[in-house]
């Protein structure tokens, strides 16, 4: 049986960073399959990377994420976890680590990263204050169903090697890593 981490990130007093905690919002109470997790870490990057040490065969972190794109659009993205642990460790912050940095951290504090998917939406604001914008917000429903999918995907996927049930995305001409444009109100 696959172990699923799910992940909310984000910093609800910068406007539209907020997406991941307002998606775990939407989900708090959902009977989540034997084997899966769901937390709310906010701006707590270095609880993560520690959690994830534990040892998961998915991740789903659920984040905003800037694609230039219009606000509200939500992406699936598998990152490279190569070029993520290849890249430099930076100072870090505790209280702000970015999403990329908390996965470089893992292998580097004796953690194995499984299948990480990022379930991103992109923002309209990322200034201070409290709450999402309206384009944000209206697609908040719509994230939470994603984020049922993609852990559904990944409880049934094999543990080790294969790629998961159906088609994975990043699997078009950009290849892995790159994301696919869910939907868009």
């Amino acid at each position: 049986m696959n172990r699923v981490l799910v992940a909310g990130v984000g910093n609800i007093f910068r406007g539209d960073d907020g997406f991941g905690s307002a998606v775990m919002g939407r989900l708090a109470g959902h009977a989540w399959p034997e084997g899966v997790t769901a937390k709310d870490f906010g701006i707590g990057g270095i609880h993560l990377a520690y959690e994830l040490v534990d040892g998961w065969d998915g991740l789903v972190l659920v984040d905003a994420v800037d694609r230039s794109a219009e606000p509200g659009t939500l992406f699936v993205i598998e990152p490279d976890l190569a070029a993520a642990e290849a890249a430099p460790v930076a100072m870090l912050d505790a209280h702000d680590l970015a999403p990329q940095a908390v996965l470089a951290m893992v292998p580097r504090l004796g953690g194995r990263l499984g299948r990480v998917r990022v379930l991103g939406c992109q923002p309209a604001s990322l200034d201070d204050g409290l709450g999402l914008s309206a384009p944000v917000t209206a697609v908040l429903d719509d994230a939470a169903a994603l984020v049922l999918r993609l852990v559904d995907e990944a409880v049934r996927a094999p543990v080790e090697g294969a790629a998961p049930i159906g088609a994975p995305v990043g699997a078009g001409p950009g290849g892995p890593g790159s994301e696919a444009p869910e939907r868009r109100r």
